[in-house]
């Protein structure tokens, strides 16, 4: 019987090699006439160990990693093909890895142990489950599900999923449309290209359920255009869940239609924004809309339309087969389910962290991230991406939840976490927020427009020492325009980090000191 080794097929692993790695794997068991099946699953997520490398045994796939090209002669010689852990990379059942095991996973169940692409392997492991559930229930209780289960959007905003199918699904009846937003683009995330990448057929299986739920029948998952393998690894399994009877206009022999197709952005971080989104769907300059009227009523080409982020729709699976309160029974407050926390930045053990809400950041930066990768001591992090607030360390044991954050001026946000440790220059950090902004607002409103140019010109006064007594009130005021004037999150939130500095990290926006030839201060 041949031995099935496994080597991911992620982006994250194929960036550090893993396809040599597989070759190199092939190549040595043919030379020793080891007959082997190497099956490229998705990654695990535990990103500092990639490309991790699993084997088959009788005792359950062990692990090995992380495994370079030059590594794998070595590592058959030592038994690799025979799981035996008599090598230094040998990290014994994958299982049993601490930074895996100590995780809840409900979202991320499947991720690194199945083909990406194969729909039997995505069946063997209670796939399409929820979908058959959904497809025997009327569509407003598949919507009191959602509600039971209090999933919130996942993306940043945390509005409850389930009034906005509702909203949809109380519309009049007609085309109708469901709009996954995969245009992920926060700094220090990667939660929405692991589904895509490793469980496509999740999120196929959420957005077919919320076109039950809504009443659409089309669906379209606009995609950043720097993810080509996820668009790759998406539209073959948009074909082979066609193929199966899973999409088209006779789901499962059930009469229910659902059509689905993916559509690339332009690079726009403004269109991870919905209506800006909406906009470039329609093939328009990617413009912040106007509310009301709200998408969910007139959305998608003036049509109702249900807009969630990927990880809210990966959600539904679960919650349809284990049943809302399943669900519901994790997590704290009006925060529930679990949340797909992102360790980026300066950090030792990157990678996925699925856990209740609840957690605090020091369990997720000390227990699970092992500190910085410089062994410096952690200054600051950043939490939600880069509008998100740059924390101390007097706020990183609150427990991680949406109400808990916003009380202190934190944001949760799509769960992308970015450490700096005290090498980090504060200051820079705060006109970074105010420079991003400048590059990537729309341009439709006048506070985020000319706010974040002019946020920029004030900082840079006040570290060139220009009036900054002066210039860091005129800074403040500033912040406080963008956040009541702006239309939308963009230029809202863009003041949040700059505010964090100026309140935890006042010193870092002094002036420059400047330093002559001789080495002097003047």
């Amino acid at each position: 019987m041949a031995i099935t080794v496994y080597v991911p097929r992620d982006t994250t692993a194929r960036a550090l090699d893993a396809d040599r790695v597989a070759a190199r794997i092939e190549r040595g068991a043919k030379t020793r006439g080891v007959d082997i099946n190497v099956v490229r699953n998705g990654s695990r997520g535990l990103f500092y160990l990639e490309p991790l490398v699993e084997v088959d045994t009788p005792e359950g796939r062990v692990a090995f990693g992380p495994v370079t090209p030059g590594d794998v002669e070595p590592l058959l010689d030592a038994g690799l093909l025979e799981g035996r852990q008599d090598h230094t990379l040998a990290l014994g059942l994958t299982e049993e890895i601490a930074y895996l095991k100590g995780q809840q996973r409900l979202t991320f169940s499947r991720i690194g142990i199945t083909d990406p692409v194969s729909i039997e392997d995505y069946t063997a492991l209670r796939g399409f489950e929820g979908l058959k559930k959904a497809l025997a229930l009327s569509s407003q209780t598949i919507v009191d599900e959602i509600k039971t289960s209090g999933l919130r959007g996942r993306g940043g905003a945390a509005f409850p999923t389930g009034i906005k199918w509702q909203t949809v699904h109380d519309q009049p009846a007609g085309q109708k449309y469901v709009v996954c937003n995969a245009d992920e683009g926060d700094s220090g995330t990667f939660a929405d290209r692991l589904v895509m990448e490793c469980d496509p057929y999740m999120l196929i299986e959420g957005m077919t359920i919320a076109g039950l739920a809504a009443g659409a029948d089309q669906g379209y998952i606009y995609l950043r255009s720097e993810y080509p393998l996820a668009h790759a690894i998406l539209n073959e399994a948009i074909e082979r869940a066609v193929a199966a009877g899973y999409l088209g206009s006779n789901i499962l022999d059930s009469g229910r239609a659902f059509h689905l197709e993916v559509r690339l952005g332009a690079g726009a971080y403004i269109c991870g924004e919905e209506t800006s989104l909406l906009e470039s769907l329609e093939g328009k300059r990617g413009l912040v809309r106007a509310k009301p009227p709200l998408p969910a009523i007139e959305g998608l080409f003036g049509r109702p339309t249900v807009v969630n982020n990927v990880l809210s729709l990966a959600a539904v699976p679960f919650i349809l087969d284990q049943g809302g309160q399943a669900y519901a029974d994790y997590g704290m407050g009006r925060s529930r389910g679990t949340l797909a926390i992102q360790l980026a930045g300066n950090v030792r053990r990157g990678g996925l962290v699925e856990l209740a809400f609840g957690t605090s950041l020091r369990e997720l930066m000390e227990d699970f991230g092992g500190g910085t990768l410089s062994g410096r001591p952690l200054k600051a992090v950043q939490v939600g991406g880069p509008l998100g607030a740059y924390l101390p360390q007097s706020q990183w044991d609150n427990p991680l939840d949406y109400e808990g954050f916003a009380a202190f001026g934190g944001v949760v946000g799509h769960g992308g976490i970015v450490m700096f440790d005290d090498s980090v220059d504060m200051g820079d950090q705060a006109r970074f927020a105010m420079e991003f902004c400048t590059v990537e607002s729309c341009g439709k409103c006048t506070p985020c427009r000319i706010g974040a140019v002019r946020g920029v010109e004030v900082i840079d006064r006040i570290r060139a020492g220009e009036a900054p007594e002066k210039n860091l009130v005129l800074l403040a005021d500033l912040c406080e325009t963008m956040l009541d004037g702006s239309l939308c999150a963009m230029g809202g939130m863009t003041p949040f980090p700059v505010q964090s500095v100026m309140q935890h990290f006042p010193d870092d926006l002094t002036p420059r000191q400047a330093v002559t030839a001789g080495g002097t201060t003047c």
